[in-house]
């Protein structure tokens, strides 16, 4: 990667598109990885409260509510910056979230989306406690993400609007990595 600068990449998208996929392949090219997930999973755990999506959506509305619209992945940010790693900050889903990291500078937003059936089919391969739903429950979810209109609630579909890259993935792991490969050599030659 490009030694005069830490770049910063977001990840957006549908649930089940590929977003911890395309975070695989960018740690393998010195990405360090952070989570709004596991940011998330701890301080559901602080409050005791179930785990799962519903709590999930719950607690970062609550700190996006209590604090401002991008405090999550500020938190994020800060810990990337301290290391001074390359870093991708994984479940971008407020637009707060992405002015906050705009603002930064070399921030660049990566959006994932594929076919419902697919991305259904995935959460329930990888089998996490969040993800034990029906089709219905999953869809059910995820409109209830897609089109917020409230400052601290999450707007995936407003997210996905303002990407700098769309990722499709609704073919093979090898054409997901050629799209990811495309999209840092621009990084890069920026």
């Amino acid at each position: 990667m490009n030694d005069n600068k830490q770049i910063i990449i977001g990840i957006t998208g549908t649930l089940g598109a590929g977003k911890g996929t395309v975070v695989d392949y960018l740690k393998t090219k010195g990405f360090k990885h952070y989570s709004v997930r596991n940011f998330l999973m701890e301080e559901i755990k602080k409050r005791n409260l179930p785990i799962n999506r519903d709590s999930m959506v719950i607690v970062a509305n609550d700190l996006r509510e209590k604090k401002y619209p991008g405090y999550i992945v500020e938190c994020l940010y800060q810990k990337a910056k301290e290391n001074y790693d390359n870093a991708i900050i994984e479940s971008i889903r407020n637009l707060g979230e992405i002015e906050t990291l705009k603002n930064k500078g070399n921030f660049y937003l990566f959006a994932v989306d594929a076919d419902p059936k697919i991305r259904y089919s995935r959460i329930v391969g990888r089998k996490s406690e969040t993800d034990k739903i029906s089709f219905e429950k999953f869809l059910e979810d995820e409109k209830k993400e897609i089109n917020n209109t409230e400052a601290h609630t999450q707007n995936l579909s407003a997210c996905i609007k303002k990407a700098d890259f769309l990722l499709d993935n609704n073919t093979t792991l090898d054409d997901l990595h050629i799209q990811i490969e495309k999209i840092l050599e621009k990084i890069i030659a920026d």
